[in-house]
């Protein structure tokens, strides 16, 4: 399975990793899965230490980097279909990085690992509850 996380489940992982249900661990533990990433999340990383809503052992830029070295992610590359088919995603809020991140899954084929209950709820693409 490919997996591209959301960014919660991203900073869980590495963070809070007790956050996630053991179904969703296992999937990330699997030789098997490809896990993919979106530098969506990777900024939404950067502004969430920036505003201090999360805490970081190092500088974010060093951390992300760090990390992006250990684990062996696949880059899903914000390219122009992914910004035409982020128009088409429908969500009851408007929140941008989860419209960006659903139609990620959608072009790439990707099954989107996520907590938020939009999302899940949405049948814009594939994904794997972390509820």
């Amino acid at each position: 399975m490919k997996l591209l996380l959301d960014t919660h489940i991203f900073l869980w992982s590495l963070l809070d990793p007790a956050r996630l249900r053991a179904e969703v661990v296992d999937q990330l533990k699997n030789p098997a899965n490809e896990l993919w990433l979106s530098p969506i999340t990777v900024w939404e990383v950067m502004m969430l230490a920036e505003k201090k809503r999360i805490v970081l052992d190092d500088q974010p830029v060093n951390w992300v980097q760090r990390v992006l070295r250990q684990i062996p992610f696949h880059q899903a590359a914000l390219t122009h279909e992914v910004a035409i088919q982020s128009h088409e995603v429908s969500l009851p809020h408007r929140d941008p990085a989860d419209r960006f991140l659903a139609a990620t899954a959608r072009v790439y084929d990707l099954t989107l690992v996520t907590a938020d209950k939009h999302l899940l709820a949405s049948p814009v693409c594939k994904t794997l509850p972390n509820r």
